[in-house]
């Protein structure tokens, strides 16, 4: 038999191997569970919110204040690791301000290990094909987060090394919030970075609600071309807020509920869906196209 029928028949029996459509096949789209303001030994919110992601694959995202009161070894061990705890090897953290109440977050650093970042709390990493930010909204504990502060100065030349089409990033205190904490100022040089960017999609916790904006441009105008849009999940398991006032941006706000916002991540567009506790009933849902 000659060799080019020899080959022939090989690349045929290969072929048959492989199952139908595996030269087409791709990963799958990533997914991101978030919420903030999550472990408190006095309450089964944590508990609950665990639940919902039990079952659910994807990348976690917990927004600060993680264990509460005070963020200490004795509220990580007891609090937060019998809940949220066992996702730890898929979580992506961000500091809150409960976690300064032990000092320099020590026992948030101790518990994360490297994936926490220490000393300055504020990373990057990248999901499928989008570039997600990790802040540390807690100024005053890194020297600032102004003009010529080193986590601005890092987050400025972050986006400018990593540029993708769709970028997302979170920390703590929110820039907007109708609940009780309001609306953060000192994060506003964080949030016309990530504007000029052309991020497109920023996750906070702190007011503990869920609340979401329609997109906003750097000065905090509507902007539905370019605007990143706001979602202030501060749902994760603590003590229930209620919305103070409500900013005309605002395009919904969920109160006295627990949740997990689940953001899907395609391509060049994504899905949310805020989870609800106990069973997890979507609550508030939609998509969007990146810049």
């Amino acid at each position: 038999m000659r060799a080019g029928a020899l080959a022939a028949i090989f690349v045929t029996l290969l072929i048959g191997q492989l199952p139908a459509g595996a030269a087409k096949s791709s990963p799958p789209t990533p997914i991101l569970l978030a919420a903030g303001d999550i472990a408190d030994c006095s309450s089964n919110g944590a508990h609950l919110t665990a639940a919902l992601i039990d079952s659910r694959p994807g990348t976690v995202a917990a927004i600060g204040d993680t264990a509460y009161p005070t963020g200490s070894t004795s509220d990580f061990t007891n609090c937060y690791q019998p809940t949220w705890g066992r996702f730890k090897g898929r979580t992506r953290p961000a500091l809150g301000n409960h976690e300064y109440l032990t000092a320099g977050a020590s026992a948030y650093f101790a518990y994360f290990g490297r994936k926490a970042t220490p000393p300055g709390g504020y990373y990057s990493y990248r999901l499928g094909s989008w570039h997600i930010v990790v802040i540390n909204s807690n100024c005053d504990q890194i020297g600032g987060c102004g003009p010529g502060s080193k986590q601005l100065r890092w987050l400025q030349a972050n986006l400018a090394q990593h540029k993708a089409r769709c970028s997302l990033a979170y920390w703590h205190s929110p820039r907007f919030s109708s609940g009780p904490h309001g609306s953060d100022e000192t994060m506003q040089p964080i949030w016309a970075a990530l504007a000029k960017a052309g991020a497109d999609i920023v996750l906070n916790g702190h007011d503990h609600l869920y609340q979401r904006f329609a997109p906003l441009d750097a000065s905090g105008h509507i902007n539905p071309a370019s605007g990143m849009r706001e979602f202030v999940v501060g749902t994760g398991g603590g003590p229930f807020y209620q919305a103070v006032t409500k900013i005309p941006a605002s395009r919904k706000i969920i109160t006295s509920r627990w949740g997990v916002l689940r953001l899907k991540l395609g391509t060049n567009r994504y899905y949310w869906r805020f989870l609800s506790t106990p069973n997890g009933r979507v609550l508030d849902a939609g998509s969007s196209t990146c810049h």
